[in-house]
């Protein structure tokens, strides 16, 4: 699971990462790769809220597999160099990396107790890191010796890569799939209505928005930011999106230990949300001026805190979802994350159209996830000081 989380999150960064080469070749706009991903959250948008059914009649092995040859298609579309094809491709990539989260979350409630749940998830999740991290070095130096469009059939053959073994594991792991599960396009609407029908999901639904926007523009324009804003080169802009990938890796992992240790998993969600706005603005304030050791610094500070909380509120929605609906439930609240995804990298790419800034959009950013953590301070209060009502 840790191994495909670390795939779906490289095939669905590869574009971004490598935006400045296909907007050079193409000769279109960087905003463009706003419009990429913001279709591939549509698609991702609609697969969390519809997967739930999937999972539980094919299973999530199976499922996991589907989600990687959708990201292997996907991303050898987008290396066709075709715009409408472009569109296509996102769509794909978009599907194919959110089917990654529940489906994993599926499988893992069944041997994580809820004390080990944070711990076990948040190191799941440090795939996500890693497959930033892996896209931030890797694809530049394919660009480099292959090119753009060979940069993305190399991540494609990764992507099988890692899916096709995956058969083996088939039987032993999807032993709980139901052949007779219903599929219906209602699951979406039943998803939306029972995550928002209790507090406790809609508070992480919120979560899940401001903190993913955040990630979103983050792994989208950081390195447009260092190479169009700051005059970076390519490789040494993604050499600074890999080292703060890197430093995201024992962030999650640290942060997924304090939960099921130490802090309750919506107060650490609230602290974090204040300090991902206070390292977003500071990566708004950023300067060509800046030594480049400073300029890391702050991108690890904003990938260890907007990169890393995934383990501590993906634990805490398995925690609360009925049984046999953590899959749904996973993808019911990280279906706001999705819509946080288009919506976020399409304000960012308007305002960097409107004002040539790229600071302007990290600063817009950073406003979601304090509003957060004041909603996950004063409301999650309000809710511990009212009597159970058994929901």
């Amino acid at each position: 699971m840790f191994l495909q989380q670390a795939c779906a999150t490289m095939g669905r960064a590869t574009v971004p990462i490598i935006a400045p080469a296909i907007v050079g070749d193409l000769g279109v706009d960087p905003a463009f790769v706003g419009l990429f991903v913001g279709t591939a959250a549509v698609a991702g948008l609609l697969t969390t809220l519809g997967c739930s059914g999937f999972i539980l009649r094919y299973g999530a092995i199976r499922m996991t597999q589907v989600g990687m040859t959708a990201l292997a298609l996907g991303l050898a579309a987008a290396a066709s160099g075709l715009l409408p094809l472009f569109a296509v491709g996102a769509l794909a990539v978009g599907l194919g990396s959110a089917v990654s989260t529940p489906s994993s979350s599926h499988l893992l409630v069944r041997y994580a107790t809820p004390r080990q749940g944070p711990l076990v998830f948040s190191i799941k999740q440090t795939g996500v890191p890693l497959g930033l991290m892996l896209s931030g070095v890797l694809a530049p130096f394919l660009v480099v010796v292959v090119g753009w469009q060979g940069s993305l059939l190399a991540m494609a053959a990764i992507c099988l890569a890692v899916g096709v073994p995956m058969q083996a594991l088939r039987a032993r792991y999807d032993d709980d799939r139901n052949p007779a599960q219903p599929l219906s396009l209602l699951d979406v609407r039943t998803t939306v209505r029972d995550v928002l029908a209790r507090p406790d999901l809609r508070m992480l639904g919120m979560a899940a928005f401001s903190f993913v926007g955040l990630q979103s523009v983050f792994s989208a324009f950081l390195v447009l930011y260092l190479v169009e804003g700051l005059g970076y080169g390519l490789a040494e802009a993604g050499t600074v999106f890999s080292v703060a990938m890197a430093g995201a890796v024992p962030a999650r992992i640290m942060w997924g230990w304090i939960a099921g240790r130490f802090v309750e998993a919506r107060r650490l969600l609230a602290i974090l949300g204040v300090l991902m706005c206070g390292a977003a603005l500071l990566t708004a304030f950023l300067s060509a001026a800046w030594p480049i050791g400073a300029v890391m610094a702050v991108a690890v500070m904003l990938s260890g805190t907007a990169v890393s909380w995934h383990g501590v509120l993906i634990a805490e929605v398995a925690r609360l979802a009925p049984p046999g609906r953590v899959g749904g439930m996973t993808g019911g609240v990280l279906a706001f994350g999705d819509a946080a995804a288009l919506v976020l990298p399409l304000v960012f790419s308007g305002l960097l159209v409107a004002t040539g800034s790229y600071a302007a959009g990290f600063a817009m950013a950073a406003l979601p996830p304090l509003a957060t953590a004041v909603y996950l301070t004063v409301r999650g209060k309000a809710a511990a000081d009212l009597p159970s009502r058994g929901c």
